[in-house]
């Protein structure tokens, strides 16, 4: 009996640490942020919807760096292509090119010791962001760095969904294909892509590079306006909001995770009662054993409201792009969840070139051709296991 409650009370006080550690860690964080935004800007764009031609242009463009390289991502992995990108990184800092490389805590755990102990030896400048840290830890472990930023030689820019790993060449059997979108870009944007960077520089090692003008060379327009939008675990739904109000006719969305509480669900719910048309991509196999069930409960009123709801079928689908009408397309970082609106580091492009959108829609409709329609039936036939799952997703559907 005396067991029973000492395991109890323990529970107890570990719930009301977890609570008010995040929600403490919370105020903090929102007392501190800043909205950052950037002037919309002329350049050229590439659209990479495919792991081995992104990662060829990459590696080319790495291995042929002369100054600096810049880059962050979310997930580095213990893998072949792990392997290769970091073995590229290790022979341009031996030959003299500044290389600075910033990987999540969570994310990036996957790195062997060695392994960046020899980047290091190399002359890589190689950190851990985000890092748990003192007083609220628990909060701190869930504010990851989500961002995936590459710049090199400040003249050459990437952003978009790809992290670096096999599953993201589609080589991990368990996901088999995988559908992301990733940005190259050139012009004057790639300077919002290295001041970002450099701004997650300073905030990891206090080392501030921003004053420094060779990072930002003069930069030549191109025929696409742009914009890059940077969010701190704030702002993001607003941005996100906003986009959905403007939608007179079309919006088309694609997400692997689709948790997009109260706010978002309701505009989406308003777009489609002024006869705006809406198609949500989502995959069909999950990567994580609670998102999935954690987006049924919005499908119902969405569905009722005529939204349509589709599940990739080829593979996995990881990319993050919203489409609304053929006036602005955003392409980048962020889910279409809770982590991404209130936790997670995110990084957006917003494309406002009607060509570059049409061709953005042409490859969508490729996606959704290879996906089936969520139909009432569907979710009737769920089973008690998954009702179960749903309603615990549902529970932590923040923390997803």
């Amino acid at each position: 009996m005396m067991i029973t409650l000492s395991i109890v009370v323990l529970v107890a006080v570990l719930l009301l640490w977890l609570y008010f550690d995040f929600k403490l860690g919370r105020k903090r964080h929102l007392s501190t942020v800043n909205k950052r935004e950037y002037p919309e800007r002329k350049g050229n764009l590439i659209l990479f919807n495919n792991g081995e031609k992104l990662f060829k242009d990459l590696f080319d463009e790495l291995r042929n760096a002369k100054e600096h390289i810049h880059l962050l991502f979310y997930i580095v992995k213990n893998d072949k292509i792990s392997h290769e990108f970091l073995g590229i990184l290790k022979e341009r800092a031996e030959a003299g090119v500044k290389v600075r490389l910033l990987v999540d805590y969570i994310g990036g755990n996957k790195i062997p010791k060695k392994m960046i102990k020899d980047l290091k030896e190399s002359g890589v400048q190689f950190f851990y962001c985000h890092k748990p840290k003192f007083p609220f830890i628990w909060y701190s472990l869930n504010e990851r760095n989500h961002r995936k930023i590459t710049v090199i030689d400040g003249k050459v820019g990437y952003v978009g969904g790809f992290n670096i790993g096999k599953e993201y060449l589609g080589r991990d059997p368990k996901f088999g294909f995988w559908r992301d979108y990733h940005l190259k870009v050139d012009g004057p944007a790639v300077n919002d892509l290295q001041t970002q960077f450099l701004y997650d520089f300073h905030d990891t090692t206090g080392e501030d590079l921003l004053v420094n003008t060779k990072y930002f060379p003069t930069l030549q327009e191109g025929p696409i306006p742009m914009k890059i939008v940077p969010t701190d675990g704030a702002f993001l739904q607003h941005h996100f909001t906003d986009l959905i109000k403007t939608a007179q006719e079309e919006i088309l969305l694609g997400s692997p995770y689709f948790i997009p509480g109260k706010m978002i669900a309701q505009e989406l719910i308003n777009a489609a009662n002024r006869g705006v048309k809406i198609k949500i991509l989502i995959p069909r196999q999950g990567d994580h054993p609670f998102v999935k069930e954690a987006a049924f409960p919005y499908f119902n009123p969405l569905m009722r409201s005529g939204i349509e709801f589709y599940y990739y079928e080829k593979g996995f689908y990881h990319s993050k792009v919203i489409v609304i009408d053929d006036q602005i397309c955003d392409i980048g970082t962020a889910n279409l969840d809770k982590r991404s609106f209130f936790l997670n580091h995110e990084v957006n492009c917003f494309i406002y070139d009607f060509q570059f959108i049409q061709y953005v829609k042409g490859q969508m409709r490729k996606d959704f051709a290879n996906a089936s329609q969520i139909t009432f039936n569907e979710l009737k036939q769920r089973s008690i296991f998954q009702r179960g799952k749903e309603k615990f997703s549902t529970l932590i559907s923040g923390l997803l």
